[in-house]
């Protein structure tokens, strides 16, 4: 389980390791620094040639402080190093104003208005300005700095962000105050975790590569209150794998289909919950579309669903143990209906596409929702659900910590009592309960294909058949939304949504051996 922090997480985790006598906050700041400066050169091998010119911008805060360690260590190492402070030196916070000190015994610091700001000024620039406990937007000198700074295309590949890009929420990844430039930097460090800012919203364009470096308090106390930790989905186990058994065994998922014209979708995500390993799936379709379907279908099943009594009549049998609603469902005047049978029968569901716009205009619909459900929502859809989570989550982030991706997901899974999935390159998955797990499509795995048409349909029906195997909601959104992007990391450029899940067996392949 890889965890992912807040920046209040973080300051526990710290204190809890300095209380404990282990280490102490000079120690930690030595530490950060030495993290970064390897980390630039394992980043940029001919930097570690000597000498090369540094301009480190160092804040009024612990961040500063991991600053000045940094321009003392590449003074060390044969560099030319200017340093500029923002603040007050005498209001430093103590362990900042013992490195400040350190480094004044070897070169000079001025201010950050005076501060080289352009490519080709300086072979590296170091962003030591603000790092996660940011809680205003940029201004004065710093916002001058920062909006020349990346107004030069060339600057942001010499730029070092020390744990995170100022300007940049680091509980949300939003800029604090829309608009507003915040550091764009060609590689982060960050330590002993990543925080939710890497990987939320603008953290992976504003970060460049993120990193982790260690300062050593790995396996040290763990304070009180780290309950709700964010998780990043990891690669699942061998709960995939197929043992001998019965196709009963494996579950029964119905996809319910849309009219003439419209079963592409749902024929999309019936592939996908067959190929994730579903032992049997139906394509349950209005009577007119059943022709049209039937052309188009081999090891999946088919049967006439047009109205609820139909429906009602397919559950009778009690080993169709998932269903998947939504895609390319349609608005109809019977569907209503249609979604309350699926949804009074209690079963395990995928509830996507155009069955949440008919849920989010009718509270009854609503009001049937339940813990077995995983509801897939994109941000016009969970703004159509929950107009005042959405509402609130669009508001200028005119401080920090901002209201987060992470939060809106967890509000909405406490609303409803099920699983949501709030998709994107950032898809984050809560549960009822306040658990919560990021997948992140961005960095390594930045998989920009799946900006295609059926890509989410097919991300239905791999979840829709994880449930119908018998992982719970959550097991089953995690695991499904990791799957999906690995496939379109393995088809890579070209992908259709047809070709995600004639990917998965090659991932299920490497997984399994």
């Amino acid at each position: 389980m890889t965890e992912v922090l807040t920046a209040a997480q973080m300051r526990a985790i710290e204190a809890a390791a300095i209380e404990s006598g282990a280490v102490n906050g000079l120690e930690l700041m030595e530490r950060a620094g030495r993290g970064v400066v390897e980390a630039v050169f394992e980043e940029w091998p001919h930097l570690a040639q000597a000498p090369q010119h540094a301009v480190v911008l160092c804040g009024p805060g612990n961040n500063g402080g991991d600053g000045f360690v940094i321009a003392r260590l590449l003074k060390d190492w044969g560099w030319e190093v200017e340093v500029f402070l923002y603040g007050d030196a005498e209001k430093l916070p103590p362990d900042a104003r013992v490195n400040y000190e350190r480094w004044t015994g070897r070169g000079d610091v001025g201010a950050v208005r005076d501060a080289p700001r352009y490519a080709h000024q300086a072979d590296l620039f170091v962003d030591a300005l603000f790092g996660t406990g940011l809680g205003r937007a940029l201004d004065g000198d710093v916002l001058g700095w920062v909006a020349d700074h990346v107004s030069d295309p060339d600057a942001a590949a010499k730029t070092v962000a020390v744990d995170i890009p100022s300007g940049l929420c680091s509980d949300s990844g939003r800029e604090l105050k829309a608009g507003t430039e915040t550091v764009l930097a060609g590689l982060t460090v960050s330590f002993h975790a990543f925080k939710v800012g890497h990987v939320l919203g603008l953290g992976p364009v504003k970060c460049g590569k993120s990193v982790v470096k260690s300062i050593g308090i790995e396996g040290g106390p763990r304070p009180e209150g780290l309950d709700d930790l964010v998780r990043l989905v990891d690669a699942p186990g061998h709960d995939l794998d197929k043992h001998s058994a019965h196709k009963f065994a494996h579950g029964h998922a119905l996809i319910l289909s849309g009219g003439p014209g419209h079963t592409g979708a749902a024929r999309l995500a019936a592939r996908g919950a067959l190929r994730i390993g579903a032992g049997l799936v139906t394509l349950g379709v209005p009577p007119a579309a059943q022709q049209e379907a039937a052309a188009q279908l081999t090891a999946i099943m088919l049967r006439r669903i047009g109205e609820a009594p139909a429906l009602g009549t397919v559950l009778e049998d009690e080993r169709i143990n998932a269903l998947c609603l939504g895609p390319a469902l349609g608005l109809g005047d019977e569907k209503p209906a249609l979604i309350a049978e699926a949804l009074k029968s209690g079963r395990p569901m995928v509830v996507d596409a155009d069955a949440l716009t008919l849920i989010a205009a009718d509270p009854t619909l609503f009001a049937l929702l339940h813990e077995k459900c995983v509801l897939t929502p994109h941000a016009g859809e969970f703004a159509r659900l929950f107009p005042d989570i959405a509402s609130k989550l669009k508001e200028p982030a005119s401080k920090g910590p901002a209201y987060s991706k992470v939060d809106a997901t967890r509000d909405a899974a406490a609303r409803t009592g099920c699983t949501v999935l709030f998709k994107g390159p950032d898809t984050v998955i809560a549960s009822p309960d306040g658990r919560c797990a990021l997948n992140s499509s961005a960095y390594d795995r930045a998989a920009p294909w799946l900006a295609t048409a059926g890509a989410g349909d097919v991300l239905a029906g791999f979840i829709t058949g994880l449930l119908a195997r018998g992982f719970t909601p959550p097991q089953a959104a995690e695991t499904g939304a990791w799957l999906h992007t690995e496939c379109a990391l393995g088809f890579g450029p070209g992908l259709i949504a047809e070709d995600l899940s004639e990917a998965l067996p090659e991932v299920l392949r490497k997984l399994l051996a």
